[in-house]
């Protein structure tokens, strides 16, 4: 499957990389409950997003992301680009301004704000914000919906510190974890699934038919989701919040 970064070429890589680092952080704060930054994240993103569109209708990128001085002004000055995909004339450009409404005026971007930064207000950043990446995906690379939203859910892969990867092999620096442990860190830093035969070489399985009925255990309590057929696994909601549990109770923010 293509690759975000592939997918967003057209980018210049002084506003594609910041994008996809940015989007990155909103997803990994969210996972781990850090719901300030989380929200944080919300008007950095829409800052870069926001020079993106305004680049892409000007065909003239400017070289690193920019804060207009009014923000919903300058959102609305973009509807007037008649000329470019409607999601980056009307859609887009409508759903910025909410995404930094959150962060100004909900206690997220100053004192003062009438909310503090909460689990609610961090989903609605978390949606927004994967939404417009898929859209922006989609447009730049001619991709469905569907496809997009792929290319866009690989960049929501949990990320803990204690996973090392080099990008085809993955090791659980904590050996001493448990079986069922290793393999729910493992699974959930794999999106959008992973094979039986990635995870037994990863964790260095010796006893495949114990590995197994550790696998099915797992699918009979619902944290993932084994398909036979393939021999594929994928985290599920109730796994990834074990997981971020798992991270929290046992202190696996660091090697």
């Amino acid at each position: 499957m293509i690759t975000a970064s592939a997918a967003l070429s057209a980018i210049p890589s002084g506003l594609r990389d910041p994008l996809i680092a940015e989007y990155q952080s909103i997803v990994q704060n969210f996972l781990e409950h850090r719901w300030l930054p989380s929200e944080l994240g919300g008007g950095r993103f829409s800052e870069i997003v926001y020079t993106i569109l305004d680049g892409h209708a000007k065909k003239s990128y400017a070289a690193g992301p920019t804060k207009p001085p009014d923000f919903v002004a300058a959102c609305r000055q973009l509807e007037k680009n008649t000329h470019v995909p409607r999601s980056f004339q009307i859609l887009i450009p409508r759903t910025l301004p909410a995404l930094y409404e959150i962060r100004n005026n909900r206690s997220v971007g100053h004192v003062g704000g009438d909310v503090d930064p909460n689990h609610m207000d961090s989903v609605a950043v978390l949606s927004l914000s994967n939404w417009v990446m898929a859209e922006l995906v989609r447009v730049f690379h001619g991709l469905s919906v569907d496809e997009a939203q792929k290319v866009v859910d690989l960049l929501a892969e949990m990320r803990v510190p204690i996973i090392w990867s080099d990008g085809n092999v993955k090791r659980v620096l904590r050996p001493k974890l448990k079986l069922p442990e290793q393999l729910q860190l493992l699974i959930a830093t794999s999106i959008p699934d992973v094979s039986i035969d990635e995870l037994i070489y990863w964790t260095e399985a010796k006893d495949k038919k114990h590995f197994m009925k550790t696998v099915r255990k797992l699918h009979k309590e619902r944290l993932v989701e084994y398909t036979p057929s393939t021999a594929r696994v994928k985290i599920l909601p109730p796994g990834t919040k074990a997981v971020q549990e798992m991270v929290r109770e046992k202190d696996l923010t660091g090697i």
